[in-house]
């Protein structure tokens, strides 16, 4: 756990922030990459990876917030302050908040620039994966994200001080930041494999989803969360993001089955 790189004054660069960024770096370059490979025009491209970005920010801190309401009680400024708390920057992220809004501003902006929409998600399918890779590393230097205990030979513990270890002490947790770090990275690599052999539009974006949506709800299993997280339906008790999981699989067969179909057709 290493949340805090170097401070400069006032200003602390954090190891979570510094993740973000590269994997927008990286997420961005790839896309570029791939806009030679296929010759499509990128300054669009880059257009709709601003539109992702500052999307996946926003609807990402909203839901947050709208699931954490009570943090903010007694401070509304702190939703969108990031000078505050001794530290420079906005803490508090849901990934799958951030995904649904960047998602629908992308389409927009597909429909504005009269892009092929699943065509152009599939460009950007493997640098989500990616992205989700480096950021979750970033978690775990930040010290989030952490799982519930166990005492798996990878267990890990977090020092004092931190998050976790005001929860579980000096007890050891599933490490799911690194769950989800080695599965984005691997997804990234399988993302790419596809997208160079892809037989339909949409095909590489389908993968995606039901890759991530099935993984993420296994991981979800092991992830420690507040109570308010959790949705009780009888013996059934998901967490949010669980549910989400659920739609984005049942989206990801739909986008396959209906573009093999298509595909057959022609």
């Amino acid at each position: 756990m290493y949340p805090e790189l170097l401070q400069v004054g006032p200003l602390v660069v954090r190891s979570y922030g510094v993740m973000l960024a590269l994997s927008f770096l990286l997420g961005t370059l790839y896309v570029w990459w791939m806009a030679r490979r296929f010759d499509r025009p990128f300054v669009v491209l880059l257009g709709m990876a601003y539109v992702l970005i500052i999307g996946g920010i926003l609807g990402a801190r909203l839901g947050y917030v709208v699931i954490h309401l009570h943090e903010f009680a007694d401070d509304p400024w702190a939703v969108v302050n990031p000078f505050g708390q001794d530290q420079i920057g906005i803490a508090g992220m849901n990934v799958y908040a951030g995904m649904l809004l960047a998602t629908l501003g992308a389409w927009l902006w597909c429909r504005w620039k009269g892009l092929v929409v699943l065509d152009t998600f599939d460009l950007f399918a493997p640098a989500f994966a990616l992205g989700l890779g480096l950021t979750r590393i970033g978690c775990l230097l930040n010290g989030c994200c952490f799982g519930t205990p166990s005492k798996l030979p990878w267990a890990v513990s977090f020092p004092p001080g931190s998050i976790p270890y005001a929860f579980f002490g000096a007890t050891t947790l599933h490490p799911t930041q690194l769950y989800s770090a080695v599965y984005g990275l691997v997804l990234f690599c399988l993302l790419h494999a596809i997208l160079m052999r892809r037989r339909f539009a949409g095909q590489v974006v389908a993968v995606l989803l039901v890759v991530e949506s099935t993984v993420r709800y296994l991981i979800e299993s092991v992830r420690f969360y507040e109570t308010q997280m959790y949705v009780t339906w009888s013996w059934w008790q998901p967490t949010y993001n669980q549910l989400v999981a659920i739609a984005l699989l049942l989206a990801g067969i739909v986008v396959y089955v209906t573009g093999r179909r298509r595909r057959a057709r022609t």
